[in-house]
């Protein structure tokens, strides 16, 4: 299995400040893997050195086998998604112009780009009748779905998410977290998402990355760090889900 992403010995530093330590991480192509850990552990800036928005203060980031400092960054992020947190649509765009907005600066036909948001609503299980609507008009859920198809307009290769579903109340998060897993095994996505809920990132990711403070402590699979790590960190963050999951099996037999 081929790497999509690799991350070279990076470090970042802001004014002498390390907030990613030297790192060196690879994911492979096809896989969903899931950054946890508490705030300042640094999964934002990686996320984000991966996309091309921040430079590495050492070392180098490849993306499919070759060397992002190389290309030009608009160039690179066409074959990137990125979904952010509050979801970063334009209030005064409509759900259709946000979702196209990148096809539209890539050249695309009006007919293409209609087409394609058609096809994206339908991807993200949104009515088609929405295309029209302002962000103001929808829901939260709603509006991280148009977030997830506008990333997903261009056909990139490479899903990048920021806390995708914490602004979302449990019952949506839970649903659209099953439909971003639908969307990476359909389209063939490698996905790598950011999230603060360790149980989220068990039941959704092939493999987890486990850090703090600016370090990568663990990169395992879910099945692997539930059987143990010896790291406290990792092992204490693993097992909050792992109780609360005991926990309602026993509230289910009482």
């Amino acid at each position: 299995m081929t790497d999509a992403i690799v991350l070279d010995r990076v470090s970042k530093a802001y004014g002498g400040r390390a907030v990613l330590a030297e790192t060196s991480l690879r994911v492979a192509r096809g896989r969903f893997v899931a950054l946890v850990g508490g705030s300042g552990a640094g999964k934002t800036t990686l996320l984000k050195l991966i996309n091309g928005l921040i430079t590495p203060t050492s070392g180098r980031v490849l993306v499919d086998g070759a060397d992002i400092g190389s290309r030009p960054g608009p160039e690179l992020r066409r074959g990137i998604g990125y979904v952010f947190q509050e979801t970063g649509l334009f209030p005064h765009m409509s759900v259709a112009q946000n979702i196209g907005i990148t096809p539209s600066l890539l050249g695309w036909p009006r007919e293409a780009i209609a087409a394609r948001t058609g096809e994206l609503l339908d991807l993200v299980a949104l009515p088609r009748d929405l295309a029209e609507r302002e962000p103001a008009q929808l829901s939260g859920g709603q509006r991280q779905r148009v977030g997830v198809a506008r990333a997903l307009a261009a056909r990139p290769s490479i899903l990048l998410m920021d806390e995708p579903f914490g602004a979302l109340d449990p019952v949506v998060r839970v649903t659209l977290a099953d439909d971003v897993r639908r969307l990476h095994e359909a389209l063939g996505l490698t996905t790598v998402m950011v999230t603060h809920d360790v149980g989220e990132a068990l039941l959704l990711a092939d493999e987890v990355v486990v850090m703090a403070s600016g370090q990568v402590l663990a990169q395992a699979t879910p099945r692997a760090l539930l059987a143990g790590h010896p790291d406290p960190i990792v092992a204490d963050l693993i097992a909050a889900p792992k109780r609360q999951a005991e926990r309602l099996a026993e509230l289910a037999r009482d």
